[in-house]
């Protein structure tokens, strides 16, 4: 079991840059690779960003070219930098360990002027 802790969501004008922290409770090097999904409201969750313990990684095209998941395992702590936001960015964002029902309780992003 891992528990996974968001941090890093906020308010920001379209344009803008933020960065989501996933803090892990132990190590993630033995996982698999981490998820970063996001759910509006209204929507069904979809899948954002994926890392692997190899250090590939995988976008959704609709990020693609503006996000950037990286991964520090000394920290134990996966990154999303986000950039060029855009309204329909506006999600909550969840961190997720890849093959499991591990999940972080989220962190609002909310794109607007």
């Amino acid at each position: 079991q891992v528990q996974l802790v968001e941090s890093g969501g906020g308010l920001v004008q379209p344009g803008g840059s933020l960065r989501l922290s996933c803090a892990a409770s132990r190590s993630i090097f033995s996982i698999p690779g981490m998820n970063w999904y996001r759910q509006a409201p209204g929507k069904q969750r979809e899948w954002v960003a994926r890392i692997t313990n190899g250090g590939r990684t995988y976008y959704a095209d609709s990020v693609k070219g503006r996000f950037t998941i990286s991964e520090d395992n000394a920290k134990n702590t996966v990154y999303l930098q986000m950039n060029s936001l855009k309204p329909e960015d506006t999600a909550a964002y969840f961190c997720n360990a890849w093959g499991t029902n591990w999940w972080g309780q989220g962190t609002q992003v909310t794109v607007s002027s």
